[in-house]
């Protein structure tokens, strides 16, 4: 057995110190909302909490789970999440497949076209007029159809079939096989790490969402969660929180926000170890061979 030389091993746990530091950085915020969360209002308002709860209470998140907006928001949010990450996987594939064939007639144009609306964007008022003229503004489906289909997933996924041996197509051609019986035989059973990657991809886009729905949504029954707490953060009266019997003190606000950043957070955080054994293989396959 070799043994590591005294350098090595520096390196090595200078190495590991780092992951370590750079964990504590990440966590540290996540763990000091989680306590303030579960502490009494007189220690917030005391600035006295750090990683451990003082008072120990769950009013904050009896609240929250008592509020029938939060928690219609919250279902809906899981819904549009979940519709949202199945749409863009279909489009993203629907773009990509065809790409991978040479013989496909203009297929250096479209990746052209394709690649420009990575660098270029209408800009926020042309967008707002498209969607009025599209009948959009106010209707859930502004907050599925306009960001189905991410062009840099599309990038990532067509070089993941790039991957795939084209002896394969060709075998399952020569058998007779369409081009759609080829897709969903050959490509999507060999895909599972680039599109489990990419479900990822689309499904935290689409949950830590806002800023399309603050545009172009004015009803709340279509809210997402994550606008709800761009409101109650910056106090905006449209979401009535702190005017709330209970919790018109400062410290009783402090938590319940607490609260809800922990209430919206903590399922996305869920999903991901379910997907991470594909993760590394989908973004680093997917993004080298071309």
């Amino acid at each position: 057995m070799k043994v590591k030389s005294i350098k090595t091993q520096i390196g090595d746990w200078a190495f590991v110190l780092i992951c370590i530091l750079v964990g504590f950085i990440c966590l540290a915020p996540m763990v000091n909302l989680l306590a303030k969360s579960l502490s009494a209002s007189e220690y917030l308002i005391k600035h006295e909490i750090y990683f451990l709860p003082k008072g120990f209470n769950l009013d904050a998140y009896e609240y929250v789970f008592k509020d029938a907006t939060y928690v219609r928001s919250f279902f809906w949010t899981v819904f549009l999440t979940v519709i949202c990450a199945l749409v863009s996987l279909t489009m993203t594939s629907l773009c990509a497949y065809p790409l991978i064939f040479d013989k496909l007639k203009g297929k250096g144009f479209i990746n052209i076209m394709i690649t420009i609306t990575m660098f270029f964007n209408a800009g926020l008022m042309p967008n707002y007029l498209l969607m009025k003229q599209l009948n959009l503004l106010n209707n859930p489906l502004v907050l599925i159809i306009p960001s189905c289909l991410s062009v840099y997933n599309m990038i990532i996924m067509r070089s993941f079939f790039y991957g795939i041996p084209d002896s394969l197509r060709e075998s399952a051609e020569i058998d007779g096989a369409s081009y759609f019986k080829i897709f969903t035989s050959i490509y999507l059973p060999l895909s599972k790490p680039v599109y489990a990657t990419l479900a990822l991809f689309y499904a935290v886009g689409r949950w830590n969402g806002y800023t399309d729905a603050l545009m172009f949504v004015t009803k709340k029954e279509y809210y997402p969660l994550q606008l709800f707490m761009y409101n109650i953060l910056n106090n905006i009266n449209s979401v009535e929180i702190s005017t709330q019997e209970g919790f018109s003190t400062p410290g009783l606000t402090e938590s319940l926000k607490d609260a809800i950043v922990m209430f919206s957070t903590i399922p996305i955080l869920l999903i991901y170890p379910w997907l991470q054994r594909y993760f590394i293989a989908g973004a680093t396959l997917g993004a080298v061979k071309e």
